[in-house]
């Protein structure tokens, strides 16, 4: 039975096998459904290796605000899609959303347009249409001396936008990626301007930045503007191992998650969470506490 004020958060681990994350995503989102959660969310770049080499390899051509899978749909393959170009992860995503009666922030995977990729969250509501689709505004390009050096503009392009949508019981959710939630500009515009009540940042931190800023910045922007944070990461997974001859090679530089995906509460709580391994992390949200 869903429950109105139940949200849960996928942290999936993630592969080089664009088949096998589309799965794990969708055995996610139906425990999430068998959980009762009206509104679940998935990691940042979850059809993907983290990885600025892979981004354009796994691009896709996504839906925008407003469109939808048509009746006719066969797990989501339309002539409809087909023709848009629409990739096999966006239609996934509305597919599961109409099946399950739930919103599906679905994290973000590369999208292509118009020569471009960008870094893409796409919302769906319970009737599988986008009700949101956000691209990330501040690129992750970071070098720490002794830590991380990585660059998305290297790859991506840089959003333009804010973007929120409503949902009955929950109000206003604002929407943010990664480095977004860095910038309290961005997050007071969210909460001051539209009026969100919750923002949710699908995040990839790693174990430089993670341990030092992850729950630091939930609980920042949680206070700045009085109102939920919650953040779903990629799980960790273990770089592969050079000297086993037995272990297939990786095509692309290996991304340690931090993981730990969080539920802040507008007091600066943590009131739910998990470790770095694969989990679903559920709650319900007292919005009271917000109003």
């Amino acid at each position: 039975m869903q429950i109105d004020n139940r949200v849960a958060l996928l942290q999936v681990p993630v592969t080089e096998s664009k088949s096998t994350n589309l799965k794990t995503a969708s055995d996610y989102i139906r425990k999430a459904h068998d959980a009762g959660a009206k509104l679940t969310v998935l990691p940042e770049i979850w059809n993907s290796p983290y990885a600025t080499s892979a981004f354009g390899d796994y691009a896709e051509m996504l839906p925008n605000v407003g469109d939808k899978l048509t009746e006719a749909s066969n797990e989501g393959e339309t002539s409809e899609a087909a023709d848009n170009g629409w990739g096999q992860s966006s239609r996934l995503l509305m597919t599961l959303a109409k099946e399950y009666n739930m919103y599906i922030v679905g994290g973000s995977i590369p999208e292509k347009c118009d020569n471009k990729i960008f870094n893409t969250c796409l919302i769906i509501n319970p009737n599988g249409e986008v009700v949101g689709k956000h691209r990330k505004v501040h690129l992750f390009d970071i070098d720490v001396p002794g830590g991380i050096c990585f660059k998305e503009s290297d790859t991506l392009t840089a959003g333009d936008g804010v973007t929120h949508f409503d949902v009955d019981g929950l109000g206003k959710i604002g929407i943010g990626i990664c480095y977004d939630i860095r910038f309290p500009e961005f997050a007071m515009l969210l909460t001051q301007q539209y009026d969100c009540k919750i923002l949710i940042f699908p995040g990839a931190f790693n174990l430089t930045t993670g341990p030092a800023h992850w729950e630091l910045l939930q609980r920042a922007r949680a206070v700045d503007g009085q109102c939920y944070v919650m953040t779903a990461s990629p799980a960790r997974t273990s770089p592969p191992n050079d000297d086993d001859e037995t272990d297939t090679k990786s095509k692309y530089p290996h991304y340690s998650a931090w993981g730990h995906s969080t539920v802040v509460s507008p007091w600066g709580e943590v009131i739910a969470t998990c470790d770095e391994d694969p989990a679903m992390v559920v709650t319900d949200l007292d919005m009271s506490k917000v109003d």
